[in-house]
């Protein structure tokens, strides 16, 4: 039933494979969009997108979305999945999420926070930064290599067991008609 629903509300919103394939902006990718794995919904493309996603979430550009297409196109994962966790990092959660990952950045190369003797100014906004970027992408890379291979296992795992549960399900059904 919920997957049924989850089903008619993706084909509601999300355009034909064929419609986007003809669009005048797409056509440099020629035949790439046509593969089924970037449009249909089983384990190992959404396993896929699901990784995908959460390792450009945290990718402090606004290309975000950019990014997470072209790795889904290549690594033939659900386009629309890999492209819509990566609005983890949005406008209200990136301040938060990415001082996080500045601070595990500080935290892996064993730096003091620069913080410490900031002066709020232009001036010291604009010296403070090169004390900030480098723990900030450290931390960024971390945890988009982290949070990428929990996602995987960790829907990979739930893939199974929901298809492990079904075939038990089936099985005691059968034997129950026997």
């Amino acid at each position: 039933m919920a997957k049924e629903f989850i089903q008619k509300l993706i084909h509601k919103f999300v355009p034909n494979p064929e419609v986007i394939s003809k669009n005048k902006n797409l056509q440099f990718l020629g035949d790439k969009l046509q593969n089924p794995n970037l449009w249909h919904i089983n384990r190992r493309s959404i396993v896929a997108a699901v990784a995908i996603g959460l390792f450009f979430a945290w990718a402090p550009t606004p290309t975000q979305m950019a990014f997470a297409a072209a790795a889904a196109i290549y690594f033939r994962a659900n386009l629309l999945v890999s492209v819509a966790l990566v609005w983890i990092t949005n406008p209200i959660t990136m301040p938060p999420l990415f001082y996080f990952a500045y601070r595990v950045g500080l935290w892996f190369s064993g730096r003091p926070s620069p913080a410490d003797n900031f002066v709020f100014s232009l001036e010291g906004l604009w010296s403070g930064f090169g004390d900030v970027i480098g723990p900030f992408l450290l931390g960024c890379l971390i945890l988009a290599l982290i949070c990428s291979l929990a996602g995987y296992i960790g829907m990979d795992s739930f893939w199974r067991y929901q298809v492990t549960k079904k075939w038990a399900a089936r099985k005691q059904k059968r034997s129950g008609h026997s």
